[in-house]
């Protein structure tokens, strides 16, 4: 069992820049096995990929409305991966969440989930 834990996200206008993230817990965990994703949903409409990270952190894949302006990473001693937003845009509104993969990175799927935190931009 593996628990994921979103935090950072917040209000902000049109522009600026925002910091997510993700701390992953478990009972028998090793965190660099594990490939991370995010994704974000606006009420409404579907689940969309955002970004995706290998265990080791060396591969990455973003989705096309945020590539340029979002930058995933992680922090494996800590048990953590990060989403920096930047030039955000109201069109960014959604509540995002935190994924873990056993495997391959995949766009579409996690075997975990965080339970989101919500991101408003104001235009």
């Amino acid at each position: 069992q593996v628990q994921l834990v979103e935090s950072g996200g917040g209000l902000v206008q049109a522009g600026d820049s925002l910091r997510l993230a993700c701390a992953a817990s478990g009972r028998i965990f090793i965190f660099s096995s594990y490939s991370m994703n995010w994704f974000r949903q606006a009420p409404g409409k579907d689940r969309e990929f955002v970004a995706a990270i290998s265990g080791g952190g060396s591969i990455t894949q973003y989705g096309d409305s945020v590539k340029g302006r979002f930058t995933i990473s992680r922090d494996n001693a800590k048990n953590t991966v990060y989403l920096q937003m930047n030039l955000l845009k109201p069109e960014d509104t959604a509540v995002y969440y935190c994924g873990a993969r056993a495997g391959r990175m995949s766009t579409s799927g996690v075997d975990y989930w965080g339970k989101g935190t919500l991101v408003t931009v104001s235009s």
